[in-house]
């Protein structure tokens, strides 16, 4: 199976997409398509899966010309694609968003036994172990892309499209993923593979394209002798440019946020740590470890059932999100920006000005527009926000830049406190570089930073302790001495040596 794109040309109102691009697809190999957010990678994608049509260029599957007119077109032809953005329905279960379209019926009705056990199936081939019965909306962002995933396999397809899959999962979720998708190569399946992650696309793909401002600079290139260096260069023109180290530590003798002995609604058991001015303390674990919960226990949005929560000391009752931002000065940057993040209609200056409203408006509650540009104009330069002005809306932005909208409201607020939850999933090396740089210029300045991440090399770059978590409970902590191979194999050696005790 073979599927060749050549001289791709697509255009928006105001901007060229793709100029002359090109790639070709081959079964029974794992193809990389890299490039920074804005490159043309999505368009392209979006041309292959008949969600729009290219303006110039042709499109062949196995030496046939094709036009798709549609999606379903696509997937007729047998090609299969995981977005970068999700396409799943909330309220839906699990087996009905993979077997949408194609749930079986009996007498007229869904058969839903023989629909859940042809999901367990599916599921089971990514390693996820859940009720196929469970609506959606109730699964974390990494089992929502491991169900897109599970979704796309169940196509049968011969081309396999996969936009970011890895973006939101662990580097142990990832594995899982890895063997299958060089399964699926063995079998002889066409694959594209998107991603950010140069290690991943080093270690796992055999050829890479490369897309920069919507040419192709680096075509079917063999992975096989390429560094990492070569594609940075590739995709931005240029080197990579170092991280600029911390200038200052954390300050021990200030803490900042501190839990003791707490139990939440849950499922968190007696959780324990101190987070101190200055600092940057990670939270590592597995999809379903509760990370993410116990940064939403501690924003008001879980009961809290025994324990503290102690800012500066102090005993406090975290009533609501307002009240953490306002009372408390705690901020939270959600590892779901798109739809927790910032608002996708409207315009960055009510994005960067929205957690400071009630502070900046006039008599009687008015709020000007250039109230918010007042604010918003300072912190949209700081943090580098590529957009022809304030008035973009902010779902036309890249990802990156969406990512330092969602900071600049957190900036705006002046918090003390800010918990992060997956910075730089889906964000391209620049962008990455550039966020890792403002959190640690936070730091530096005395913010308070709780790190949640599932990208392990950010995860030792970054932080100055690190926390791992299993199963709602922290079960280690230690100083991270930044070098990968020592960091990385405490915080798996951790969480194995409990799974082992559990299993034994």
């Amino acid at each position: 199976m073979s599927l060749a794109l050549q001289s791709i040309t697509k255009s928006f109102p105001g901007v060229r997409a793709l100029n002359d691009a090109s790639l070709t697809l081959v079964g029974g190999e794992i193809h990389a398509l890299m490039g920074e957010n804005g490159a043309g990678k999505s368009t392209l994608i979006k041309i292959i899966t008949g969600v729009h049509r290219a303006d110039s260029g042709t499109l062949k599957l196995e030496d046939r010309d094709l036009v798709f007119s549609s999606p379903r077109d696509a997937i007729a032809a047998g090609i299969a694609v995981v977005h970068q953005e999700r396409n799943l329905i909330p309220h839906f279960s699990v087996a009905e968003n993979i077997l949408l379209e194609r749930l079986p019926t009996r007498n007229g009705l869904v058969d839903f036994a023989r629909a859940h056990s042809e999901t367990r199936q599916h599921l089971a081939k990514v390693g996820l172990n859940i009720d196929p019965a469970t609506e959606v909306r109730r699964l974390s962002v990494a089992q929502m892309q491991m169900v897109e995933i599970a979704k796309a396999l169940s196509h049968r397809a011969s081309v396999l499209l996969l936009d970011e899959p890895t973006a939101s999962l662990t580097e142990a979720e990832a594995e899982t993923l890895f063997r299958l998708v060089r399964q699926l190569r063995e079998a002889g399946t066409a694959i594209l593979f998107v991603s950010h992650k140069l290690e991943e696309v080093l270690s796992l793909c055999d050829r890479v394209t490369v897309l920069r401002d919507g040419e192709t600079t680096l075509m079917a290139a063999p992975v096989v002798g390429m560094t990492r260096g070569n594609l940075i260069e590739a995709m931005i023109g240029r080197s990579e440019r170092p991280v600029v180290p911390r200038k200052r530590g954390p300050q021990l003798d200030q803490p900042r946020l501190q839990t003791q002995a707490l139990t939440t609604s849950y499922g968190h058991k007696a959780v324990d740590f101190t987070l101190h001015r200055g600092e940057i303390l990670g939270l590592y674990g597995l999809v379903g470890a509760g990370r993410t919960e116990l940064a939403r226990a501690l924003l008001g949005q879980g009961k809290i059932r025994s324990g503290q929560v102690l800012v500066d000391g102090a005993a406090v009752r975290v009533r609501s999100v307002r009240d953490a931002i306002k009372r408390l000065r705690i901020g939270y940057v959600s590892e779901d920006r798109k739809y927790e993040g910032v608002i996708l209609d409207h315009p960055i200056r009510s994005n960067i000005a929205i957690t400071v409203w009630d502070s900046i408006a006039r008599t009687l509650g008015l709020l000007t527009r250039n109230d918010e540009i007042a604010l918003a104009a300072p912190l949209a330069v700081r943090l580098e926000i590529r957009a022809p002005n304030l008035e973009q809306r902010v779902g036309n932005l890249s990802g990156g830049n969406q990512q330092k909208v969602s900071l600049a409201k957190w900036l705006a607020a002046d918090v003390d406190i800010l918990i992060i939850d997956e910075p730089t999933v889906g964000i391209d090396i620049k962008a990455k570089s550039y966020i890792h740089e403002l959190i640690n210029e936070l730091a530096d300045r005395g913010m308070a930073i709780l790190l949640i991440s599932s990208d392990m090399p950010e995860m030792v770059a970054m932080a100055d302790r690190i926390l791992v978590m299993h199963e709602f409970a922290l079960i280690d902590e230690f100083v991270n001495d930044r070098r990968y191979e020592t960091a990385s194999t405490r915080i798996m050696d951790a969480i194995h040596s409990v799974t082992a005790g559990s299993v034994g």
